[in-house]
């Protein structure tokens, strides 16, 4: 028998583990073959190019010729597994578990990633709300104190200890078994939890000039588990205090912050671009209200593998420690369920109305961006494509089409 045989033993609906045999009978052909590919391509000593006896090649060219077996069977093994399984790879094969001795099968297992099947039956006739929240007066206020912290400035305080709201420039020494490490300087806002909390309550004890050394003890939630309820002492000299000075809230202020006749053009602008939020804030509880009928009224699961390669992605961006990883997938399993679920429903209703990003569509949201920003389009689609961000815009269009698509079948109250 020369047939390889493949069985599926896991896997679901994004991913397949098949276990590869490969008879004997097969891999001494591949073999053969293998020995006179490279027979012809090199030259030993006292024999004529593509003379050289199979043993001699064998022997001297192991370790490639078994390279070249491998590459071969593992090839035909892949290619007849797509057929036999119907499978629709996302990306290409990984290998495990490889087995190959002299005279015997190759055995092996293919882990690939596959794109699930998912059906939409139901993409409408959903009730969605759409609730604007209003802008108040203190939102504007709340605003309009976020811009006149931008433009403070910091004037010193003498004689008198630090409090809240207050900067200090604080020089902190550590000792570590008795010894004094080197002294690290710190810029610090106090009340803004820069520092632990203990730590800043020592340093408002201070008047300016002042050192002391002081002892305080590592919070129970402190991220290096090791270090949890550690008593830590040091030596604290602060240099100098600085309290926050804000503009004036005027004519003057609105003027300097942008091209604003008064208080009042500031605040209505102020106010506009608070109200354009909210907008989008409605919006996009909409499509959350809709992605979730959706995937209710179509039964769409979460494939664990695809949930895993999310929550891999997420520790990755966030530059999670190894021994917090298990924590961590544990807390963003449901984000991540919730994120394959809509990236699944949004993609099969994108390939069933064929609704993809054309280049027109880049080119024209590209238009737009540039007109924003009053600078040449070639100039942003430059800046994209150089931070590799083009692929994230075209998926921003798509999901844009799917959504206006998906709102057209269903009634949005509000």
């Amino acid at each position: 028998m020369t047939t390889i045989t493949i069985q599926e033993t896991s896997g679901d609906a994004a991913s397949k583990s098949l276990q590869v045999t490969v008879p004997a009978e097969r891999v001494r052909l591949a073999q053969d073959r293998a020995v006179q590919q490279v027979a012809r391509r090199v030259r030993l000593p006292g024999f004529r190019a593509g003379h050289a006896p199979a043993t001699i090649v064998r022997k001297k060219f192991h370790d490639a010729i078994r390279q070249t077996v491998l590459d071969e069977v593992i090839r035909e093994s892949w290619e007849q597994a797509r057929t036999s399984e119907s499978l629709k790879p996302v990306a290409d094969p990984s290998v495990h578990n490889l087995k190959f001795e002299d005279g015997g099968p190759i055995e092996f297992e293919l882990h690939v990633e596959v794109r699930p099947e998912v059906t939409v039956a139901t993409a409408g006739g959903f009730t969605l709300k759409r609730e604007v929240a209003p802008v108040t007066d203190e939102q504007v206020d709340e605003q309009l104190n976020r811009l006149r912290e931008q433009k403070a400035t910091w004037l010193p305080v003498e004689g008198q200890r630090p409090s809240p709201g207050q900067m200090v420039q604080v020089e902190v020494t550590s000792f570590e078994e008795g010894d004094p490490a080197e002294p690290q300087p710190h810029s610090i806002v106090l009340g803004e939890g820069q520092a632990l909390p203990e730590l800043e309550a020592r340093i408002m004890e201070l008047q300016p000039g002042e050192v002391v050394e002081t002892q305080i003890t590592l919070p129970e939630d402190h991220p290096d588990e090791t270090r949890r309820g550690m008593v830590r002492k040091l030596k604290l000299a602060l240099h100098e205090v600085k309290r926050q000075e804000l503009p004036p809230l005027d004519d003057a202020f609105a003027r300097e912050v942008g091209d604003f006749e008064d208080l009042g053009a500031l605040r209505s602008t102020v106010g506009k671009d608070l109200a354009q939020d909210a907008e989008r804030e409605a919006d996009a509880r909409v499509r959350d209200q809709l992605i979730q009928k959706l995937v209710e009224a179509n039964g769409i699961e979460a494939p664990p593998s695809l949930v895993h390669r999310v929550i891999h992605g997420y520790l990755h961006a966030y530059g999670v420690p190894h021994e917090k990883e298990p924590e961590f997938a544990a807390q963003f399993q449901p984000v991540a369920e919730a994120q394959v679920r809509r990236d699944l429903v949004l993609a099969a209703v994108a390939e069933a109305q064929g609704l993809y990003a054309t280049e027109a569509d880049v080119d024209a949201r590209i238009g737009t961006m540039a007109a924003a920003r009053d600078v040449p389009a070639g100039q942003v689609y430059a800046s994209l494509q150089k931070a590799n961000r083009l692929a994230e815009l075209e998926r921003a269009i798509t999901e844009d089409k799917v959504f206006g698509y998906l709102l057209q079948q269903s009634t949005v109250e509000g």
